[in-house]
């Protein structure tokens, strides 16, 4: 069975109030990040072998991201005590303007992964950081923090990637990506897979097994940060990111497994996922995994011209429906009168709450929403010609899509838009509240981004469909890439930017389509 985050003795999370839990797992957070007992260490090989990153700006500070690991897929390579890591931040690269510096600690309960919420900068500047640990140095990292709470702000260039299966292709992507200039990199889900391919690959995950436990999570994402172009785009930019479904399983659903697994077993095979996820990513202390638990939804604000809603859209959503006699997960279906169902939720009461408080009471010029699906609809048809929808996705939702954009047109919350991946395409959409009645106004624009390197979804046949819905205004699954937004306060422009060859890890890169949202006018117009 996997193993989990080891609480101390005698604590049992069940009998703690929120407040007391959340108190208690801050002190075990703190044990990790103090120098105090942690070993004086010597590296006799690179313990920086999974490179450093950045994550969740702030107005005076980020998280700075680091894990010891000489031998990465083979459980680290470390010894099995806490080692001290000093870390340095500076005003240059060459670090000859250190402006300040401490020391946390590498735990092993945590994978010897080092999370550092580094605050007390200035507003709206680039800095650049470093580890040293057992003698041995770290690439120096790039970062910034965000323009002052409610600070005008005058423009914010940031991509979104997400779709990145080792197996599938090589992450040149990333090469294009690291050498952009960019304010920020939003990641939409699928960091990892967990299965792996049949047939002839560019390249093979460290086992075809599936991890189910903690070090077998552990050994995956260092297989997917030993790509330089990978570790290189997370040096050069600070990171947000949200998962989907490949950080635990294909099609989970909060703890239903795709292969109908019993439910016990599967929530520690999902604690040992979100354990693995939390260890890899630039994320805060408020994102420590407790059990099967992580709570990763949060705001990102960058002055007054933007916040980021960023969502989970796995941990709490309802079973994808009309599943009956069928595999677990999604499927395409006919006439799947469940998809209405107005119990059904994709988010959880308490994360729509959230949602709609924070777009209510938001004072941006934008509001961007960083989920991992596409939420537009899209209609096929089978071979007897009815109309069929995939059940993982939005459209096994409808309910609660229907629910949620009703709210956003009815708060007129200023210029929101939503961003996804997961389908290994990309699609330019205008969001309504009703996808059946064309006089159902438009609510907001979506854009979704293709694959770093995972398959594309069939383009043929997929372009037949769009006639039945005039809402997409753009599709193409013939390339891998990533999408590249710049936003101003008269406008947001989103580049879709595709590879020549995903096999390729030297290939070139083009810009496929563009599109540009006026503010006021959720409406897209093709440049």
């Amino acid at each position: 069975m996997p193993s989990a985050l080891q609480l101390p003795p005698g604590l049992d999370i069940g009998s703690l109030s929120r407040r007391r839990c959340l108190l208690a797992l801050s002190a075990i957070f703190a044990s990790t990040v103090t120098p105090a007992g942690a070993a004086e260490w010597k590296a006799s090989d690179d313990p920086f072998t999974l490179g450093v990153a950045s994550g969740d700006p702030s107005s005076d500070g980020f998280v700075i991201w680091t894990r010891l690991a000489p031998k990465p897929t083979q459980g680290g390579g470390m010894p099995a005590v806490p080692v001290s890591v000093e870390w340095t931040i500076a005003s240059d690269e060459g670090h000859t303007r250190i402006l300040r510096r401490g020391r946390a600690t590498a735990d092993p309960r945590l994978g010897h992964s080092v999370h550092v919420e580094v605050d007390g900068l200035d507003p709206d500047r680039w800095y650049w950081y470093r580890f040293t640990a057992g003698g041995a140095a770290s690439p120096t990292g790039r970062t910034r923090t965000c323009p002052a709470p409610g600070a005008p702000s005058a423009r914010l260039r940031f991509a979104f990637a997400s779709c990145q299966h080792y197996e599938h292709g090589l992450f040149g992507a990333y090469r294009h990506l690291a050498q952009d200039d960019l304010d920020l990199v939003l990641h939409l889900g699928d960091y990892i897979y967990e299965g792996s391919s049949a047939g002839m690959v560019p390249r093979r995950h460290e086992t075809k097994e599936e991890p189910v436990n903690l070090e077998q999570y552990r050994n995956r994402y260092a297989c997917y940060k030993s790509d330089a172009h990978l570790r290189e785009a997370h040096r050069n930019f600070p990171w947000v990111v949200t998962w989907d479904d490949h950080e635990v399983e294909n099609d989970y659903a909060a703890n239903l497994s795709q292969n109908r697994d019993d439910p016990a077993w599967f929530l520690q095979r999902r604690a040992a996922a979100y354990q693995a996820y939390y260890e890899h990513m630039p994320l805060r202390r408020a994102s420590l995994p407790r059990g099967p638990d992580l709570l990763l939804y949060r705001r990102v604000a960058f002055g007054d011209l933007a916040t980021f809603h960023v969502l989970d859209n796995r941990q709490y959503r309802s079973d994808q429906p009309c599943g009956e006699g069928r595999r677990g997960g999604g499927n395409m279906v006919p006439d799947c009168t469940d998809r209405f169902d107005p119990a059904a939720t994709l988010w959880g009461g308490n994360q729509e709450a959230w949602l709609d408080d924070g777009l209510v009471a938001s004072r941006s010029h934008w509001n961007v929403l960083a989920q991992s699906l596409m939420m537009a609809q899209l209609t096929n048809r089978n071979a007897a010609g009815r109309p069929v929808h995939w059940t993982d996705g939005w459209d096994g939702y409808a309910a609660p899509r229907a629910r949620f954009l009703s709210r956003v047109a009815a708060t007129k919350a200023s210029n929101p838009l939503t961003i996804g991946g997961d389908i290994h395409s990309f699609w330019a959409s205008e969001l309504k509240a009703d996808f059946d009645d064309p006089k159902s106004p438009v609510v907001m624009p979506e854009f979704v981004g293709t694959s770093i390197s995972s398959r594309g979804i069939p383009y043929e046949s997929t372009l037949k469909a769009l006639p039945d819905n005039p809402h997409i205004r753009y599709f193409d699954s013939r390339q891998r890439g990533y999408a590249r937004c710049e936003i101003s306060r008269a406008r947001l422009q989103a580049v879709f930017r595709g590879l020549a060859d995903a096999a390729d890890e030297q290939s070139s890169m083009r810009t496929l389509a563009s599109f540009v949202v006026e503010s006021g006018r959720p409406n897209l117009n093709r440049e």
